[in-house]
């Protein structure tokens, strides 16, 4: 410790100081402000007050230079007071100033007393007030010093009395007559130590000198300042006089602190650190009105009272709680009922509390003036409701918790308060259920805790069911949560409901709202905007909007950013059972319509720009039900289709379920872009498959098709060529029959590539040519682009390079031409592709990274990996195998983004290629082994024969016999796809002999 203000003023440790009178009051007012700049102004008047001489700047720069050689004589470092153009300051580390170390031990040991631990607390304090050597910068007389140490002074007797408070609770009162005698005698005002002194000679049996204590207090008020002892210390002589305070026994407030809050629950659980915070910024910050909002059961009370709870040894005078009743079966309490029950808590009398609310809040906060009290104002239901009630002491602080956003309360920090997070969930559900029980089972806990959306009150009900059903076994509760019609229902114990605390909440916001939430309800999705609130609503979109703020007030809905909202799942079954029994049949089918119609629209819009084509009866749409809506939508483009693609797969499932058969398979058909490219294949899978059964119930032969063709792109990312194959005869035989040659011309192509992957070359090439002719007839560029794009594909794989590079240059011509960026990307890449494998380099590696920054583009992750593997193979091929390998891992992650299994494998094989290259013999053959496991159960042929063909050279120099057999299983499947690679694992085979 270098510098002390506790006391005489002492420099560079021990008992060196400074003498100069003028030297003493500089660095005094610099130490009393450390760490800021001290302006001259503020330096002049502390040195010389009201005269200060007209040389008063050059004579304090004097003072600093004495002050500097002082501290470098005493080997403090040079820099320790610095110079700003503002006046001066000085710069310490943490342990370099006594008043530091006091103010920190202080805060220690008061969180230490405020966590129970009361014999660590007084350990701190007295470490605290050892620091002190008496007043505060003793023999300085300069006025501003004085007015700065008198507040220090002040400070030391706060915390003795914070201390003997803590060691009465210990039964120390023995040790402390003596010490509070004394400082009794120094402040005779001081009505808590006075208080205390009775505390410690009755704790000893003192009763009698206690009560002259308190006659010699008395007195003193009477004679000083006119007045009779306060009531706590009048309180206390009586129970003196009472024999209330016997020996060994002694209160730990001489104030009779109010204890009116509820309970803190002992299971409290999470929230840790929005209570410290909460706590931090009403005990070092001064906050003194917290607003806590959230949604009904998000556990504002519980926090409320645990803050309050944790603030006790800063409000010792008082704890106040009063339920406003804001959202509950009874009315709001009024104003003036709520001050009435606070002065009763504070001990007013009934006969003495004010009729009229004006008199209430006047003897409210008189009775508060004094006080350090901390108020709880629970389950607000507005502003206005407290307002009024907000203490002028600034000792107090205010807990207002509501389920609406109290915007009106000017002097409040707000804090909305989210669920648990998905570990506090399944802790709380452990802390009311049964730690054992739930650490049996976590996988079933978390999904309860899932199920009870991780809100505190939907877990507490859910684990007092198990509490009191020993039989029951975690899963048995998730299986009847997962499993119940009505999921609520099952949340529900006595009187106690989560249904019924939505409810209150609910019924507050006006008729108009409660509509717009009930049809919020009937949304599947997890996402809502406000265009489509409107829709659902038949509402103007300002009005809609109107309606969800007022929701989102409510906590009934979250504003996850302007314009966009999401329910709690809880409250969307809440909304979705008000939806079912409060709407007429008619009326909800009329929603759902509307909810459909919108999307539909807004999606065949958006997914017409991205595939460039217009396929029939998809796009040949009706005007929609609101066209100002789908227009203002329309123009959010892609993101909007990706944000929405998981409400698109849920709609379809609900057009299913609700019999709106049409709009389902066309749903599904308008959700395909985002789900294909953006390696959705179970969502795909699953839209398509409801469409398919939706058509066919329809009788509806194009729309059948149609789903084929589309759940026939899934199967190909899933290497099941056969079943691709399959689907797709089944649409070449119904547009056939149906005269339809645009959808028969991309049935062909896409029959064409089915037969290509799947080693069938020759029929791929004739169903190729048949849908180039169809375009041609047709005058389709954009389908003739598509074809080319297959037929270069099919090309290439046969080995007919030179044919395939003069359909990629055809392709590339024809792209640039209709400007699809698709397929511009398709050629460029396809292009780089063809010309390394005709070996030239320069070229093949330039159009390769152009193709791959036109794929990543437009989100083309399958084109990404694909590209990305030819380029390692060039890296490869060129002797640098730890970049193929990094190539080829990047390529990998693309096609499991994508989806595409058989894209999985070939990244694989071609990384184990890599790592054989680099020396890992081992690894790169584990690989290649679990590729063709893989890839045997896909049936992709062709990956099946890398992987033998990598594996015979793994094995070439260690088990040249097992590498002959796998290269020649190797040869005889690059036969069967009529792969050019057959060629290199021939020569592995003359070269095994």
């Amino acid at each position: 410790m270098r510098f002390g203000i506790l006391g005489p003023l002492r420099v560079g440790g021990g008992e060196a100081t400074v003498t100069a009178g003028r030297d003493r009051t500089v660095l005094a007012m610099l130490l009393l402000r450390p760490g800021r700049v001290v302006p001259v102004e503020d330096l002049v008047d502390a040195v010389w007050e009201e005269r200060p001489p007209a040389t008063a700047r050059t004579q304090l720069q004097i003072c600093v230079s004495r002050l500097r050689q002082r501290f470098a004589a005493l080997g403090l470092p040079a820099g320790t007071i610095v110079t700003d153009p503002a006046g001066y300051g000085i710069r310490i580390e943490p342990d370099d100033l006594d008043a530091d170390m006091f103010a920190r031990a202080v805060e220690t040991a008061r969180a230490e007393a405020a966590a129970g631990r009361f014999a660590e607390a007084r350990r701190h304090y007295r470490a605290a007030l050892a620091l002190w050597r008496g007043p505060a910068l003793a023999g300085i007389p300069a006025r501003l010093v004085r007015l700065r140490a008198q507040a220090l002074d002040e400070q030391r007797l706060a915390v003795l009395e914070d201390c003997v408070d803590v060691e009465l609770r210990l039964r120390r009162g023995t040790e402390l007559v003596d010490e509070l005698t004394e400082a009794v005698e120094h402040n005779p005002l001081r009505e808590r130590l006075r208080g205390q002194l009775m505390l410690a000679l009755s704790a000893v049996g003192r009763q009698a000198d206690a009560l002259a204590v308190y006659r010699e207090g008395r007195r003193i008020y009477a004679e000083e300042l006119g007045i009779e002892p306060g009531a706590a210390l009048q309180e206390l002589h009586q129970r003196v006089l009472g024999g209330d305070l016997v020996l060994g026994v002694p209160e730990s407030r001489v104030t009779a602190p109010v204890r009116a809050l509820p309970r803190a629950i002992s299971d409290f659980t999470g929230r840790q650190q929005t209570v410290a915070r909460l706590v931090k910024e009403v005990a070092e910050e001064g906050s003194r009105v917290q607003l806590l909002d959230g949604m009904a059961g998000s556990g504002k009370t519980t926090l409320a009272v645990q803050v309050a709870s944790a603030l006790v040894d800063r409000f010792p005078d008082a704890q106040l709680f009063v339920d406003l009743h804001g959202h509950s079966d009874r009315s709001p309490l009024s104003t003036a009922a709520a001050a009435a029950i606070l002065l009763q808590q504070l001990g007013v009398p009934a006969e003495r509390v004010p009729a009229d609310l004006a008199g209430r809040l006047a003897m409210w906060r008189s009775e508060l003036a004094d006080r350090r009290a901390v108020v709880v104002l629970d389950n607000a239901a507005d502003a206005a409701q407290v307002v009024p009630l907000l203490p002028n002491g600034r000792d107090c602080t205010v807990l207002i918790t509501s389920r609406r956003r109290l915007v009106g309360v000017d002097a409040g920090r707000p804090t909305s308060l989210p669920v648990l997070d998905a570990d506090e969930a399944v802790e709380l559900l452990a802390r009311v259920a049964g730690a054992e029980r739930v650490d049996a089972e976590p996988e079933a806990a978390a999904e309860v805790a899932r199920r009870c959306g991780h809100l505190p009150l939907a877990l507490r009900l859910a684990g007092a069911r198990l509490a009191h059903r020993p039989r029951w076994r975690v899963a048995d509760l998730a299986e009847r949560l997962a499993g119940a019609a009505d999921p609520l229902a099952e949340l529900t114990v006595g009187e106690r409901s989560v249904a019924r605390a939505f409810a209150l909440s609910y019924e507050q916001v006006p008729p108009v709202v409660q509509r717009v939430f009930r049809l919020l309800g009937l949304h599947p999705g997890s996402r809502i905007d406000n265009r489509v609130a409107a829709v659902l609503a038949e509402l103007p979109l300002s009005e809609a909007q109107d309606a969800l703020d007022e929701l989102v007030d409510a906590h009934l809905v979250e504003e996850v950013e302007p314009g966009r909202y999401r329910l709690h799942d809880l409250i969307r079954e809440y909304a979705h059972t008000l939806g079912t029994e409060r709407e007429t049949g008619d009326e909800r089918r009329a929603a759902i319509a509307r909810l459909l119609d919108h999307h539909l629209h807004v999606a065949a819009a958006i997914a017409l720009t991205l595939e460039q084509t217009a396929p029939h009866g998809i796009f040949a749409r009706s005007e929609p039900v609101r066209p100002d809506l789908v227009a203002a939508t329309v123009v959010l483009g892609r993101p909007w289709l990706e944000e929405n693609r998981p409400t698109l797969t849920a709609l379809v499932r609900l057009a299913e379920a609700e019999g709106f058969l049409r709009q389902s398979w066309q749903l599904a058909r308008v959700g395909w872009t985002v789900n294909f490219y953006g390696g959705h294949l179970d969502d795909l899978i699953e839209t398509h498959q409801i469409g398919l059964r939706a058509a066919e119930r329809l009788g509806d032969d194009e729309a059948v098709a149609t789903m084929h063709n589309y759940l026939a792109s899934a199967d190909y990312r899933r290497a099941r060529f056969a079943e691709v194959i399959r689907r797709m005869e089944v649409v070449v035989g119904i547009y056939r029959r149906l005269d339809r040659p645009v959808e028969l011309r991309k049935a062909l192509d896409n029959l064409g590539t089915a037969y290509a992957v799947d080693g069938h070359h020759r029929q791929a090439i004739e169903m190729y040519d048949a849908s180039a002719a169809l375009a041609r007839r047709l005058d389709d560029p954009f389908a003739l682009t598509n074809m080319l794009n297959n037929l270069s594909l099919c090309l290439m794989w046969s080995g007919r390079y030179d044919e395939a590079l003069r359909k990629c240059r055809h392709h590339l011509a024809l792209a640039r031409q209709v400007g699809d960026p698709r397929q511009l990307g398709n050629a460029v890449g396809h292009l780089g592709m063809v010309r390394h494998r005709r070996g030239e380099r320069g070229p093949a590696r330039r159009l390769l990274r152009t193709g791959l920054t036109l794929k990543r583009k437009i989100g083309n992750r399958y084109g990404e990996g694909e590209l990305l593997n030819e380029l390692g193979m060039m890296e490869r091929e060129e002797g640098r195998p730890e970049q193929a390998a990094a190539l080829h891992r990047e390529a990998l992650v693309a096609m499991n983004d994508a989806g595409d299994l058989g894209g999985q494998c070939a990244s694989r094989n071609l990384l184990a290629r890599a790592m054989l290259d680099q020396g890992d013999v081992a690894s790169a053959l584990d690989l290649h082994r679990r590729v063709l496991t893989d890839a045997t159960r896909l049936s992709a042929r062709y990956e099946q024969a890398c992987a033998l063909d990598g594996m015979a050279r793994c094995l070439r120099h260690t088990d040249p016999d097992q590498a002959r057999r796998y290269a020649g299983r190797a040869l005889a499947l690059f036969r069967q796809v009529e792969s050019p690679d057959r060629r290199e694992t021939e020569r592995l085979l003359a070269e095994l002999g």
